[in-house]
């Protein structure tokens, strides 16, 4: 594997081994937590515009299997950070080398990094721009354009993940159960399919097509970037502010930033924000533990004067982690209750929305 450097705006320049396809990229660095689950980390629409550090250090060994991505157009991330890559995966599982998905994806990986002291970097100063390059006589270039870029979630980042035209599935249930698709992952679509029809929307959907599907209940999905972004509170927002007293709504992390905007609370970019599957959420006395991918929080003190209640509180920071509306059939929850990968400890909440559509609770 040749040479590769990851350029951060602080001016750090980490040395390691390309793997993946061999182009330069940009993006926001995070990390992830996550000890397993790396193929539907990295094929999460709301990973668009990032770049992933993993702080497990083996990543790889068990290959990737096209039938669990998260998306249609397989790895979603800016480039990959990793310790150590594995390209020669178990043959327990049948997958493939994960450097074929990103080959594939046209996305770069970098591996001999001591993602450790990346990740204390990141989460005593924050995320940062970065970027994945070959050719190391264009990093004072490549850093001189890092601190001038804008950050990646100051463009309309879910008009790039969400679907262009909407689509009906049919399982022959009673109920139909719509999605406003901000990145909506596939375990997410599978989980609803078990239970109803499907029919999904684009984010830009108005609250008129969408009543006029003659939907029973409408989900907003997980996504990428500021939910606050102006062409969000045009659309999106919108809409939802336009249906929420017309039909039960479920959001899923991104969607609850959402629907908490859409009934005038606001969000805030966060620090490192929450990336893994072992973050702790107390809900109806009780603690979860659950999988989450986000950058953006709701702001608590913002809903004083609304009708939404925080219902849910990460146990580590405290962060809102689900809101829940006084009157109305209106629920959220900033994790991911579908998980993949994690745990599955919150999945009966599909069920609940299941009865709030059929008028139960």
């Amino acid at each position: 594997m040749s040479s590769r450097y990851l350029v951060l705006e602080d001016g750090t320049v980490l040395k390691g081994k390309g793997f993946g396809h061999d182009r330069a990229s940009y993006g926001e660095v995070v990390f992830s937590t996550g000890m397993g689950g790396y193929q539907e980390g990295l094929t999460d629409p709301s990973f668009c515009g990032q770049i992933l550090v993993f702080s497990y250090p083996l990543i790889g060994n068990y290959g990737i299997k096209k039938e669990f991505n998260q998306s249609d157009a397989g790895a979603q991330v800016s480039g990959v950070v990793v310790s150590e890559y594995c390209d020669v995966p178990s043959p327990m599982y049948g997958g493939e080398p994960l450097g074929n998905l990103l080959e594939e994806s046209k996305v770069p990986g970098i591996s001999g990094i001591d993602t450790r002291s990346l990740v204390i970097k990141i989460r005593n100063s924050g995320t940062l721009r970065g970027a994945i390059v070959s050719d190391e006589e264009s990093i004072p270039e490549t850093l001189e354009q890092l601190r001038s870029k804008p950050l990646p979630s100051d463009s309309n980042l879910v008009s790039r993940v969400s679907c262009k035209k909407g689509t009906y599935t049919d399982s022959g249930k009673d109920i139909t159960v719509g999605i406003l698709d901000c990145g909506v992952k596939r375990s997410i679509v599978s989980e609803l399919s078990s239970r109803f029809n499907v029919r999904t929307f684009p984010f830009d959907s108005t609250a008129q097509e969408i009543t006029d599907s003659k939907i029973d209940g409408l989900l907003i999905s997980n996504g990428p970037g500021n939910p606050a972004h102006p062409d969000l509170m045009r659309t999106s927002v919108r809409t939802i502010s336009d249906l929420s007293s017309v039909m039960p709504l479920m959001g899923i992390c991104f969607g609850s930033q959402i629907i908490a905007l859409a009934l005038g609370g606001s969000t805030y970019k966060m620090k490192f924000g929450h990336r893994g599957s072992n973050q702790p959420v107390r809900f109806d006395g009780r603690v979860y533990i659950t999988s989450q991918n986000h950058g953006y929080a709701v702001d608590a003190e913002s809903l004083e004067g609304t009708d939404l209640t925080v219902n849910q509180v990460n146990l580590n920071d405290g962060t809102v982690e689900g809101v829940i509306h006084r009157d109305l059939p209106v629920f959220t929850t900033q994790y991911h209750p579908e998980s993949s990968p994690g745990p599955k400890d919150t999945v009966f909440l599909f069920d609940r929305f299941g009865k709030m559509m059929e008028g139960k609770i």
